[in-house]
């Protein structure tokens, strides 16, 4: 087992493999732009250093000076923790060529499965079913035209190097796709370095659902129950929660099925998450893979009474996998997360947190590295909490979120909060009946909270 760690990242989630740290004993190096001199990483871990200005270009994606900063502090690994430089595959080969170990799957895993178009090659030769779609990346638009006429519109635009909704349009006539497909280029550009596309179709009142992988460097795999993610802005997660409310007991067999068996095939190491859509037939289709924690680990750690940070680090380490294929998950878990932002227009609201009360209780979980005279600040990424519950069952599981929400007080800035509220008191979200589309559909239809007059 590692003597120290350093952590790659800011907010919750460095908080969050902090605390897994400690309690496994381990020391910890916490890195921080200049304007995190306050956060509670940075205050919270064992040793700190300063790795550059607000700019993550300068700082958090700055591999020379967080590669400096672990030799300095005699650090043996480095978990990334997610986004930032978590799917960089140079920075897995620059952590190994340095002596320090990269908490994480192989870089030649990271390689296969960023690069989403080949992703989806290598799990067809896994006997994954995918989309229909290009072969190979899009070099242009008479060739993205030509495929979308044989497919059948709607078609979605993806960046073939990252995910997380950037580089991604969903396109439903040959009209939009000259719109959007330049859009779509330099926006999977100025994210991933790479304008390269792919192409595929479009799913209607599809389900997002992703699986989570636990494989340990012994050639173990073991594939946890799914996590439900259709709740979503802009390809950007708010609500996750588990077991699916909408997956039949068959579908999920053969889904966990499928997903350890593709993750044997590429001998994937470390966690990882095969994210599906499911159509309303109950037939899925790979979607890609993210080769790290997933922001929504917890709601996997709530239904299993697990703590996988702990285990990624014992794995990293050369341990075999503590899990067991008879461990079952239990009851209800749900997911919100809280933005720092603007509920009427999706504006981020960074700021000073003037006062500030989490919700607690039997079955509440808060992940957050904010507190009472904080500020936010208005270079990152605007999530600001993630509160998760769980209950014997899904009815209890949203009541006992919805009082959560309720007790949770933010002053001094705006968030989501209100709009949570709306979602969760629902009549599709309280039957299950909802996809992938539904929020478009709710905001759409006026249901969003409104800004009050004055």
């Amino acid at each position: 087992m590692f003597s120290k760690i350093l952590i790659a990242n800011r907010g919750e989630i460095a908080l969050r493999i902090i605390r897994a740290a400690k309690e496994l004993g381990i020391k910890t190096v916490a890195v921080y732009s200049e304007p995190d001199r306050e956060s509670l990483h940075t205050l919270l871990a064992d040793e700190r250093v300063c790795i550059g200005p607000a700019p993550a270009s300068e700082s958090y994606l700055n591999i020379p000076n967080i590669i400096s900063a672990a030799e300095i502090t005699k650090a043996e690994a480095i978990h990334p923790g997610y986004g930032f430089l978590a799917e960089n595959p140079r920075f897995a080969e620059i952590c190994e060529a340095e002596g320090l170990v990269f908490i994480g799957p192989p870089a030649s895993i990271i390689k296969l499965m960023g690069d989403k178009n080949q992703a989806r090659q290598e799990m067809k030769k896994a006997k994954l079913p995918i989309i229909p779609g290009s072969q190979n990346v899009i070099e242009d638009f008479q060739e993205a035209k030509k495929l979308a006429q044989k497919i059948g519109y709607p078609i979605i635009l993806k960046a073939a190097s990252g995910g997380g909704g950037k580089g991604m349009r969903i396109v439903t006539s040959p009209r939009q796709l000259e719109e959007q497909f330049s859009i779509a280029q330099s926006e999977a550009q100025a994210a991933f370095g790479n304008p390269a596309l792919y192409l595929e179709k479009f799913l209607v009142s599809a389900r997002h659902i992703e699986i989570q992988i636990v494989a340990d460097k012994h050639g173990r795999v073991l594939a946890l129950e799914e996590r439900e993610c259709s709740i979503q802005r802009k390809h950007q997660k708010l609500i996750e929660e588990s077991p699916s409310p909408f997956l039949q007991a068959k579908t999920r067999k053969r889904m966990l099925r499928a997903a350890e068996e593709a993750a044997k095939a590429i001998g994937y190491q470390s966690l990882g998450t095969f994210e599906f859509l499911v159509d309303q037939d109950q037939k899925f289709y790979f979607m890609e893979a993210n080769t790290r924690i997933q922001v929504e680990h917890p709601v996997t750690e709530m239904q299993y009474n697990l703590d996988l940070i702990k285990e990624q680090i014992r794995l990293a380490s050369g341990e075999k996998l503590s899990l067991s294929p008879s461990q079952l998950p239990q009851g209800h878990s749900l997911e919100c997360r809280i933005n720092a932002e603007d509920p009427h227009n999706f504006v981020p609201s960074p700021g000073k947190i003037d006062f500030l009360v989490f919700p607690g209780g039997p079955g509440v979980r808060v992940d957050s590295a904010a507190y009472s005279g904080w500020t936010v600040p208005p270079y990152y990424d605007s999530l600001l909490a993630k509160i998760i519950v769980h209950a014997p069952t899904r009815q209890e599981a949203i009541t006992k979120m919805y009082t959560a929400l309720e007790t949770m007080t933010i002053v001094g800035i705006k968030t989501n909060l209100p709009l949570h509220l709306k979602i969760l008191s629902s009549t599709d979200f309280l039957s299950g009946r909802y996809d992938i589309q539904f929020l478009e559909r709710f905001l759409a239809q006026g249901k969003a909270p409104q800004p009050k007059k004055a």
